[in-house]
């Protein structure tokens, strides 16, 4: 396929700008359109399994994220109450030497940093919200701007207005549960704590980790039953007192990070049934546009890091886009639908697990579906 070929990108989150970056490497022209005026650093943690790590590798990024991102010796999962270890699972170098990669943890700002260091300045546009797509293809925004392109790739997110373009609205479906996550600053704490721990109650849990190199900040995020609670915006302030309330019965060292923490953020946990297709004629979904899944994995946004790198190999190795987006869909589905299921049983690491199937993918060596 020519690399002239001019590729518009909507939504520069981390799937998107990983596209971006890997379609630009490959020496394509790509632009990203994103509908946010600027980006703010919301407190939210992130988690960089190997198979991420190997995605981030390729686009030259690795060592600015390992130089800021904490690096766990173990992954510890813990009763509630008791604090008895149900499993642990070996990382720190034992990782890189078993999946080919680290095993990091950090503050999603700083990888959205990273991420927009390896797309060219000029190839994104901010301000960009997207109304419509017309044939062609041509995106219609709401400024009143038309961008004609030969690709159009949906990484918009789970409320994707290209994935409502492409298949018709459809809203996702509530799972009845509720995150509350927030960093802060460490010093505020009385007490040390596991550096990557989940806390397994019957009906809640909690994962709390450092997002930084340095340890001084400390993340944690819930799931908590709530029917009522349908918002996913990851900036809506929650209650402390609810969240202390909820934990009241865990262990003392899940207690004093709560006791500790100043503010906390409340997002609606959605979700929704895999998707038959991804793909029509020149336009392709990525990310948690074609497969949301819940963040009981931390496999969300790594999912969305192997898209982008996919699906710019597949457009790199192939005759035509039609043939392309054949090959990068039928690449995908398998493991990503995997991924949606067992995220979704929230059962993973609560025993004795074998992750190998997924920290080990490297999506820029693994073959592509003829």
């Amino acid at each position: 396929m020519t690399t002239r070929a001019r590729i518009a990108v909507v939504g520069a989150g981390m799937g998107g700008l990983a596209a971006a970056a890997a379609l630009d490497r490959l020496g394509f022209q790509v632009r990203v359109y994103e509908q946010a005026a600027r980006f703010t650093r919301l407190g939210a943690g992130i988690q960089m399994s190997p198979n991420a790590m190997m995605a981030l590798r390729g686009l030259g990024i690795e060592d600015q994220v390992r130089a800021v991102a904490f690096q766990p010796e173990t992954w510890m999962n813990r009763r509630w109450d008791s604090g008895e270890m149900m499993f642990e699972l070996p990382l720190g170098q034992d990782a890189e030497r078993r999946y080919g990669a680290p095993y990091l943890q950090m503050h999603r700002g700083d990888l959205h940093d990273a991420l927009l260091s390896a797309v060219p300045g000029e190839c994104l546009l901010r301000g960009k919200r997207l109304v419509d797509i017309e044939p062609g293809p041509v995106l219609c925004f709401a400024d009143g701007s038309r961008e004609a392109a030969d690709l159009v790739v949906g990484a918009d997110g789970l409320h994707s207005r290209v994935r409502e373009v492409l298949l018709k609205p459809e809203m996702p479906r509530a799972t009845g549960r509720v995150a509350y996550r927030a960093t802060f600053e460490t010093a505020r704490l009385d007490r040390a704590v596991g550096g990557c721990t989940k806390w397994w109650g019957e009906d809640r849990h909690i994962v709390i980790y450092f997002t930084t190199a340095s340890r001084d900040e400390l993340y944690f995020v819930t799931s908590l039953p709530d029917a009522d609670w349908v918002n996913e915006s990851w900036s809506a302030t929650g209650d402390m007192s609810v969240v202390r309330e909820a934990f009241a019965g865990f262990h003392q060292e899940v207690r004093a990070v709560l006791d500790a923490c100043p503010a906390v953020h409340r997002w609606a946990i959605l979700d929704r049934a895999p998707l038959e297709r991804w793909h029509e004629e020149s336009v392709v979904l990525i990310g948690d546009a074609a497969h949301p899944m819940t963040p009981y994995m931390a496999q969300g946004a790594a999912t969305a890091l192997e898209n982008g790198v996919m699906l710019a190999r597949a457009l790199d190795e192939t005759g035509d886009i039609a043939a392309a987006l054949g090959r990068f869909e039928t690449s995908r589905k398998a493991r990503t639908a995997e991924a949606q299921a067992v995220s979704h049983a929230n059962t993973w690491m609560r025993e004795e697990t074998d992750p190998t199937w997924c920290y080990g993918f490297d999506a820029w060596t693994h073959p592509l579906d003829a």
